[in-house]
């Protein structure tokens, strides 16, 4: 014997345009990535969205632009550097102003 509600949650109801509002109209705008993914994301028509110059592609995560020919490069990220490795760049500056100081103390200028 089969139950009415299988498959729905307690308090569901039937979700239709009367519940949810009239739909906006919309466009969509093209995004191409370096990889040349597109992607088109959309926007209300009515002007209260300023249409970004850049969008995330959702297939590879690099930044999407308005021009096909000229679509934005991804941004290079910087590998993690561990705390020894920033000791180290604070350790050879501090020797260069070390040596330096005692050049000019032993009048080796």
């Amino acid at each position: 014997m089969g139950s009415a509600i299988r498959g729905s949650r307690v308090g569901a109801g039937p979700m239709g345009e009367a519940e949810r509002g009239e739909a906006i109209p919309r466009f969509r705008v093209s995004y191409w990535c370096a990889n040349g993914h597109e992607t088109r994301p959309s926007f209300a028509e009515d002007g209260t969205v300023q249409i970004p110059e850049e969008w995330d592609c959702p297939r590879c995560g690099f930044p999407a632009g308005l021009d096909k020919e000229n679509p934005p490069m991804p941004v290079k990220n910087e590998p993690y550097k561990t705390h020894l490795a920033y000791v180290k760049e604070r350790r050879t500056e501090a020797e260069k102003i070390l040596g330096d100081a005692l050049a000019r103390l032993r009048g080796e200028d």
